[in-house]
């Protein structure tokens, strides 16, 4: 049976550097809602002698998440890893002067997107034994100007967290990582100054954190 893996933010940063590291031992579903990246994502994976299948898909699409998902049901019958990747960066400002978009976005994002694809995705990962899904924490809660960022990925990883808890006897398993600093585009918004020399590279951050997958798996 193949083994499928699902990354929601797989089109560049983190995510893509995950989705790439997983083949060839899994086919891997990559969605985003950037093209180009998906197309130079399988272009590497085909590289690696694995196999991707590109949905170019909104995670705040409702609809879309949902046909994804029951096409996923159809043609594979459920899936072995979900990798959730996919956040919202709010650009850094004092908590007085949220603006309404982008707060609206973020919870749109890094709360609602996460809440309904645990919904959508739980059952696919139920039906494969071993199941795992994972997510990355960044805890910027109560930083000075996170207040958008840190409010919306604190309440993500508070829905995470919970159904950690609710499935740690039955499954799937739900595992929390925590990345290293990489010169990630979500990263530069937050520290534009930053010496990007003294990061991790990328694709050596992701190669460490699939490894974490496969130990805890």
């Amino acid at each position: 049976m193949t083994r499928l893996a699902l990354v929601t933010g797989a089109s560049r940063g983190l995510g893509c550097a995950m989705a790439e590291a997983l083949a060839p031992d899994y086919h891997v579903l990559a969605v985003s809602r950037t093209v180009g990246g998906l197309e130079d994502l399988d272009d590497r994976i085909k590289a690696r002698g694995g196999e991707a299948t590109l949905a170019p898909l909104d995670v705040t699409d409702d609809g879309a998440m949902q046909h994804l998902c029951r096409s996923v049901h159809e043609r594979w019958g459920g899936l072995d890893l979900w990798v959730h990747t996919a956040i919202y960066a709010a650009p850094l400002t004092p908590t007085n002067m949220i603006e309404g978009k982008s707060w609206h976005s973020s919870v749109a994002v890094n709360i609602e997107a996460t809440r309904r694809l645990i919904t959508f995705v739980s059952p696919l990962l139920q039906a494969r034994e071993g199941a795992q899904a994972v997510f990355l924490d960044d805890d910027r809660a109560g930083q000075p100007f996170f207040g958008c960022y840190g409010a919306t990925k604190a309440a993500q990883m508070a829905l995470v967290r919970s159904w950690q808890a609710e499935t740690r006897r039955h499954g799937p398993r739900v595992t929390i990582l925590q990345p290293q600093a990489v010169p990630t585009a979500v990263r530069a918004r937050f520290f534009p100054g930053e010496d990007k020399s003294a990061l991790v590279e990328i694709p050596r951050e992701g190669a460490r954190l699939v490894d974490l997958i496969r130990q805890a798996g």
